[in-house]
């Protein structure tokens, strides 16, 4: 009698413990409650930086074109080397901006860039712009955060969703 009376004691104590309702508890998280919004601020951010490069490209009255992908870029010095093309190493002397003015890198200082042009290790929108190039172009080129470092920048002197403008040109291909 003793041991079934403990029996309903434990059994009525655990059916209680379960039954009280703790309210600090989580509820599921519905990604599609945030989806839009999200959708929403980030098309909004680009309109936003579109119209500061454009603004920007008006202010110094830079003839550029603009890729579907949003690269603005102008070739000032056409050379008459080989085409750039995936699969080959690109070597450029350059200077990169921040849409503010500031230099952050510039090869004088920091050396030469070399990259396997298709194999990604840079901004998208720098392989882009190479592919259009020859060798001896030199070119400016207007990349959009979502084409460079994005939302978390360089890690280094690249703040987060910055726009790069860079002056370069493509010296060799190997």
């Amino acid at each position: 009698m003793k041991t079934t009376g403990l029996i309903i004691v434990t059994a009525l104590v655990l059916n209680s413990c379960n039954s009280i309702r703790d309210n600090s508890e989580t509820r599921e998280f519905d990604p599609k409650l945030v989806e839009q919004p999200l959708v929403e601020a980030n098309r909004q951010a680009m309109l936003e930086e579109d119209s500061q490069i454009d603004r920007f490209v008006e202010r110094y009255n830079w003839q550029m074109e603009k890729t579907g992908t949003g690269l603005r870029y102008a070739i000032y010095r056409q050379g008459n080397g080989p085409k750039a093309e995936e699969g080959k190493i690109a070597v450029l002397r350059y200077s990169v901006r921040l849409i503010s003015g500031d230099e952050i890198y510039n090869s004088d200082k920091d050396g030469l860039k070399e990259f396997l042009i298709g194999r990604g290790g840079v901004e998208s929108g720098l392989e882009e712009g190479i592919l259009l190039l020859r060798v001896g172009d030199k070119a400016k080129f207007i990349i959009p955060s979502h084409l460079g470092f994005g939302l978390l920048g360089d890690q280094n002197l690249v703040p987060p969703k910055s726009t790069l403008i860079y002056d370069l040109e493509l010296i060799s291909l190997h």
